[in-house]
C-alpha cells in the first residue's frame, strides 16, 4: 500500500469516519486505531527520535507492550478464498436466480455494492479491492411496498436498493433515518432489507480475495454459512485425505 493511502486511511479512521483496518508491515511497523482515537503504533527498532518529536506538537506518547488491537488467530468464521471455484459457484447461482447482489467489503465499515448477472460476474471479479470479503445475497424484490411493509418501528436495518442509474446501494441506518431510507426505497425499481442481528438469516456464501498469486494471506474471516460450513468440511475432508496419503506414501 503506498504511503499516502496508509497515511489518509489513519485519517479517516481518527475522524470516526466508520471504516476502520490494521495497517501492518509484518514483523516491522505496525499502526493501530482504537475505537476511542488513540493511535497504537508498533516497531521493530528503537524510534527514539519519534516519540521527541511528537511531545513537541502537544501529544502525549507512552510505551506499551503491545497493540490491545492486535490481530487475534482464534477470531471465529471462515477463510473461504475468493478463487476459481467460488466464482464459478457464483456463476452458477446467478444462473440459477438463487444470487443477485455481491457485497464487497474492502475496509470494515466500507462496503460497495454489485448487482450480478451471467454477463457481469467476470468484470465485477476484476474490479474487485485486494482481500476484500465477500458476501452473495438473493436478488433484490422489485415488490418494494412488500420491502416496505417489513420495515420494523425501530431499531436497525441494511436496506438495499437499485437507484435511477441501476447501481446498487447500501445504508445502516436506525429509526431515525427511516424516513429518508424511506424515501429512497419508494424511487427504487427494486430493493431489500438485510438482517444486522447475530442469529438471522445471512448471506447465501461467503469468500475472502486471495493476492494476485492466489495465496490467501488476509486475515479476515467471514460468518458461517450453511454452504460455507460444507465448504469448510469438504476442505478440511480434502486435507485430511492428502495428509494420509502422504503418510502412506513414506511408510
Amino acid at each position: 500500500m503506498p504511503l499516502g493511502v496508509a497515511l489518509e486511511l489513519v485519517r479517516l479512521m481518527l475522524r470516526d469516519s466508520g471504516a476502520w483496518c490494521r495497517l501492518e508491515a509484518e514483523g516491522a511497523f505496525a499502526v493501530h486505531v482504537g475505537w476511542d482515537q488513540y493511535l497504537y503504533i508498533s516497531t521493530s527498532r528503537p524510534c527514539e527520535e519519534a516519540p521527541a518529536r511528537t511531545r513537541v506538537l502537544g501529544l502525549f506518547p507512552e510505551r506499551l507492550d503491545a497493540s490491545p488491537y492486535g490481530f487475534e488467530a482464534g477470531e471465529d468464521g471462515v477463510r473461504r478464498p475468493g478463487d476459481d471455484d467460488f466464482w464459478a459457484e457464483l456463476h452458477r447461482a446467478v444462473a440459477d436466480g438463487g444470487a443477485g447482489i455481491l457485497e464487497e467489503t474492502y475496509l470494515e465499515g466500507a462496503s460497495r455494492w454489485h448487482d450480478l448477472t451471467r454477463g457481469t460476474v467476470d468484470a465485477i471479479r476484476a474490479g474487485i479491492a485486494p482481500r476484500a470479503r465477500l458476501a452473495v445475497w438473493p436478488p433484490l424484490s422489485s415488490d418494494v411496498d412488500a420491502v416496505l411493509g417489513a420495515l420494523p418501528a425501530d431499531g436497525v436495518v441494511e436496506g438495499v436498493w437499485q437507484d435511477e442509474d441501476g447501481h446498487i446501494r447500501g445504508a445502516i441506518v436506525d429509526e431515525t433515518a427511516f424516513p429518508e431510507l424511506i424515501a429512497r426505497l419508494r424511487r427504487a425499481p427494486a430493493a431489500a432489507l438485510l438482517p444486522v442481528y447475530e442469529g438471522e438469516p445471512g448471506p447465501l456464501f461467503t469468500a475472502v480475495m486471495p493476492d494476485a498469486d492466489g495465496v490467501l494471506r488476509a486475515r479476515r474471516r467471514t460468518e458461517r454459512t450453511p454452504r460455507d460450513r460444507e465448504w469448510a468440511l469438504a476442505h478440511s475432508k480434502g486435507e485430511c485425505s492428502e495428509e494420509s496419503a502422504g503418510g502412506r506414501r513414506e511408510s
